[in-house]
């Protein structure tokens, strides 16, 4: 990709076309309009008058970079909905098979704390090995896309790490609901014959 080196852009008046930009500090942008129309019209020419906002043409250049923004963020989002969705499931599955061994830890004398913590590490211990899976494929994948623009921003570790935080968190918020859950139920209910 080819970087771009400072430039002065000139508008060329031909026959086709004629185009003026302005730069202006004016709060009337109506009455500055109705002055250029009238101004342009004492001019022999039979091209209509008509006129654009720079930034407005300037936003609409990268239009599509933001519609792809914003389904990328839904979408990210929806993932993120689905994989708490996923994990809750698996932690109340696996808080239910190990109902005995939390009654048996409990009347041993595990506190609250100690079960939820040993449900937990399990969950996280998956999370951090996708993270350690993920991260590379993520840094390789958006050093790609990062490629076709020529000033672009340079992946920073800290991103990844900032990332998997976050992941960690989520993942202790879904987890440990339902391991507090399993941790306070009666050693009684957890060791009677079914």
């Amino acid at each position: 990709m080819e970087k771009f080196n400072p430039q002065f852009l000139y508008l060329g008046f031909s026959d086709q076309a004629r185009s003026l930009i302005l730069k202006t500090q004016t709060t009337d942008m109506e009455k500055l309009i109705q002055k250029l129309a009238s101004l342009y019209r004492s001019f022999p020419t039979d091209i209509p008058f008509s006129y654009s906002f720079l930034d407005e043409r300037y936003a609409q250049t990268y239009q599509a970079e933001v519609k792809t923004g914003k389904l990328l963020s839904i979408f990210a989002g929806l993932t993120i909905f689905v994989a708490c969705l996923g994990l809750f499931g698996l932690a109340i599955f696996t808080a239910n098979q190990r109902r005995k061994e939390i009654g048996i830890r409990k009347v041993v004398g595990a506190t609250v704390p100690d079960i939820t913590r040993m449900l937990s590490t399990e969950f996280v211990k998956l999370v951090l090995i996708a993270i350690i899976i993920s991260s590379p494929l993520a840094w390789w994948m958006m050093h790609k896309w990062l490629e076709n623009f020529s000033y672009r921003i340079e992946m920073q570790w800290w991103m990844f790490v900032l990332a998997g935080a976050l992941a960690v968190f989520i993942a202790l918020i879904t987890v440990s609901s339902q391991a507090i859950r399993a941790a306070l139920t009666k050693p009684v209910d957890s060791l009677r014959d079914e």
